[in-house]
């Protein structure tokens, strides 16, 4: 028993041998819905993902190669074109997994966000670093990378485990509201 500082009260604390970290927010024995057919919806959204963020790279290169336009000197911008596709890919997962649906472009079609372990929504940093890192794994791995996701339950792949996140099924969580009806 410890004296609280609520008001005089004594209290009872007892023995916390989990360190005082809560569990996980998805459990996959509790929700298996969550977690049903993620891996392949996390492929079809990074083939769109990947499509929404080739295009204003495809559309800088065809400018850049018409330097007709410019004489010539826009051809002098090609070595702008790696790193700027880099900082793209960068700014564009960071806002999209930390924007409103904690979710890119891919995986909204795709019903999917991600979730922290806690069940907190993504932000900027940790959408930025996930990107990163999954490149980074995927560069190594490549398709073993996929094989980490059949192994456990929350089909997390190695740059989840890392940063300590989840990608749930978001037609499930939020189950989308009957259309209204009107009287006439």
């Amino acid at each position: 028993m410890s004296y609280g500082n609520d008001g005089g009260t004594w209290r009872n604390e007892a023995w916390r041998n989990d360190g005082g970290v809560p569990p996980h927010a998805f459990d996959p024995m509790m929700q298996p819905d969550l977690f049903r057919g993620v891996l392949t919806r996390r492929v079809f959204a990074f083939l769109i993902d990947l499509f929404v963020l080739s295009v204003p790279v495809i559309l800088a290169v065809i400018f850049i190669v018409f330097g007709l336009v410019t004489l010539g000197l826009g051809w002098a911008l090609f070595w702008l074109v790696s790193p700027a596709s880099i900082v793209w890919a960068i700014v564009y997962y960071g806002a999209s997994i930390g924007g409103q649906h904690s979710a890119t472009i891919g995986m909204r079609m795709m019903d999917l966000e991600l979730r922290t372990w806690y069940g907190a929504r993504g932000y900027f940093v940790l959408g930025a670093t996930h990107a990163v890192l999954f490149w980074v794994t995927i560069s190594f791995l490549s398709p073993l990378v996929l094989l980490i996701g059949l192994l456990n339950g929350r089909r997390r792949l190695l740059h989840d485990i890392i940063l300590g996140t989840v990608i749930i099924n978001s037609s499930v969580r939020t189950p989308v509201a009957p259309a209204a009806r009107t009287s006439y």
